[in-house]
């Protein structure tokens, strides 16, 4: 399974960003895929490529969401309502491509 996770963009060289990641590491994102971005854009990397470019508030829920499942799988408790409030309340929704003709 491949997770996203949120980066902030901190310099620009062609095709090619150092980010920071929620650990404060920096890394080397390829930007292929989402074309050239400004210094502090978000971006969704996956495997060290942009696959989407995003704004704060999402940013922040993934980095909460990642952050709620670290603890979990190191036996910590879970708030769920806020670890997820995205989902709350709400049916999961398919994307068109894979909804029924």
């Amino acid at each position: 399974m491949c997770i996203g996770e949120p980066v902030r963009i901190e310099s620009v060289e062609g095709m090619v960003a150092q980010c920071r990641d929620r650990f404060g590491d920096l890394r080397t994102i390829d930007l292929l895929l989402v074309g050239k971005q400004p210094v502090g854009t978000w971006l969704l990397v996956f495997l060290d490529a942009a696959r989407d470019v995003i704004d704060e508030a999402r940013a922040r829920m993934v980095r909460e969401a990642l952050e709620a499942v670290t603890a979990v799988m190191a036996g910590g408790a879970l708030d769920i309502d806020n670890a997820f409030a995205d989902l709350i309340g709400r049916e999961p929704q398919l994307p068109d491509f894979l909804k029924g003709g």
